[in-house]
């Protein structure tokens, strides 16, 4: 068997106690009892709403094959009879192990933090270095206290590149995940509004994500974006880390990796990139020159990271958006179709402003509309009213004639937008929703976009139930 841990091994590592005949080994580690597989353990983490504790029969009867518990919680779990590992708090077992996966593992790690584009420069890292090799990565947005060790423990030792995503909302959040990771190659993205309520400015929002460079390597890499303001800020911080090589890309022409030209299309794009003197032409599964963006940086962080370079520009090729993150669906409404544009996962106002470019360059069928559907972001404190505000003009320069609103915070756009612009308004999602299914037509173009707590992903869903999916190639359901 491939065991992913021995128990031997995990013992070890987490300084537990077994209870009961422990298995050889577990497949895999889970922390949700809903969707455990069969053979792994189940982590019994206290969290700020559940307990882990409280769900470690689930978890057996979906086919846990070990239990991590909490010394504490021993008489809590009553008469339950299993296998069991007890430690002293389950959350710091989890981190122990995951620093033991680090310690025994050969992989190239790269490491991702940003105030956008975090997840999908993971994901196209993912996509890139697959055909090169075993990868492992975050699962999701794995990338908070809990996310950074579950995403660590669970890497397997054979792993040939390990990709990990960092978030935070407060400062020094993101200085003990790094540290674990280790990474080879740490990569920031942008730098921009988002938790901004809990910053009192973007400098601080920086120095936050700049913690990243504590944790690389002796002889690794810093790739930081030379377009946003802050590089200076953050090169200095890589340089106080002592991160021996710092690299850079973006548009500037000091860009170690930079984007000399870009063709945008309705569907994909065509960056040039000027890297060592040469020029690469780089086709992109995917449209939206903040998606080149983070292709520049995805092949700055491959190639630093020992990757082929012409196999990862070939990859991005075949790249495809996800859910909530400008995957795009054709829906049947008629004899004709619209297009729904699903970038309802997140927003701040710099990935707002890039899914409104991205609406701007969609074509809608002849009678069509483009249609911006606009949640609230969220984490904005008392710069609110001002951010929100604040997208009427790049929605005026987008040249989108039809806006529909829903949440408090959106009120602010309302009023901001000229008379000109037909805004619907509606307090709940839900409201909105409904109003949203009957008022679509055949050849528009409707772009969702909010922070995910809004519930704006209801819209999706209900634009998707209401009229049939269709491919591209022959327009049938």
């Amino acid at each position: 068997m491939n065991w992913l841990w021995t128990s031997s091994d995990l013992l070890a590592a987490m300084n537990g106690r077994p209870v009961g005949t422990l298995p050889e080994g577990i497949v895999g580690i889970s922390i949700d009892s809903r969707t455990i597989g069969e053979g792994e353990a189940f982590f019994a983490i206290k969290g700020d709403r559940v307990d882990g504790h409280d769900y470690a029969g689930i978890a057996l009867a979906n086919g846990a094959a070990l239990l991590v518990v909490s010394e504490a919680k021993i008489p809590a779990l009553g008469r339950l009879i299993a296998p069991m590992i007890v430690v002293d708090d389950v959350l710091e077992a989890m981190i122990r192990l995951g620093c033991a996966a680090r310690d025994r593992s050969a992989a190239k790690v790269i490491a991702v933090t940003g105030s956008v584009g975090k997840t999908t420069t993971k994901e196209m890292l993912r996509h890139v270095l697959a055909p090169l090799g075993r990868v492992h990565a975050s699962v999701a947005s794995f990338n908070n206290h809990w996310g950074v060790p579950l995403t660590l423990a669970r890497m397997p030792e054979a792993t040939d590149f390990g990709i990990f995503e960092i978030g935070m909302n407060h400062p020094d959040e993101i200085r003990p995940l790094t540290r674990m990771v280790r990474p080879h190659v740490a990569l920031v993205t942008s730098i921009a509004a988002a938790h901004l309520g809990n910053f009192s400015s973007l400098d601080e929002i920086a120095s936050a994500k700049a913690e990243i460079f504590e944790g690389v390597v002796g002889g690794g890499h810093a790739v930081i974006n030379r377009d946003t303001p802050h590089y200076d800020l953050l090169e200095m911080a890589a340089q106080a880390a002592g991160v021996s090589h710092i690299h850079s890309f973006g548009a500037n022409p000091k860009a170690d990796y930079r984007l000399v030209e870009f063709a945008g299309g309705a569907e994909g794009s065509v960056l040039w990139a000027g890297i060592g003197g040469r020029t690469l032409e780089v086709a992109m599964g995917a449209p939206g020159r903040h998606i080149a963006e983070n292709a520049l940086a995805v092949i700055a962080a491959a190639e630093l990271a020992g990757a082929d370079i012409e196999r990862v520009v070939a990859a991005l090729a075949t790249m495809r958006p996800e859910k909530g993150r400008g995957v795009r669906h054709r829906l049947g409404i008629g004899t004709g179709h619209m297009t729904l544009i699903d970038e309802s996962y997140n927003a701040n106002p710099a990935s707002m402003q890039a899914a409104i470019a991205l609406l701007r360059d969609a074509e809608p069928a002849p009678g069509g509309r483009r249609i911006a559907i606009l949640g609230d972001m969220l984490e904005m404190g008392e710069h609110a009213a001002e951010v929100h505000a604040g997208l009427a003009a790049p929605v005026v320069e987008a040249g989108i004639a039809d806006v529909w609103l829903a949440g408090p915070a959106m009120a602010h756009l309302r009023d901001a937008l000229p008379p000109e612009i037909s805004v619907v308004y509606r307090e709940s999602v839900g409201d909105l929703s409904s109003y949203a299914v009957g008022a679509v037509a055949a050849g528009d173009v409707v772009m969702v976009k909010s922070s995910k707590g809004t519930g704006c992903g209801q819209i999706v869903e209900a634009l998707r139930a209401a009229y049939p999916e269709q491919t591209a190639e022959t327009g049938e359901a």
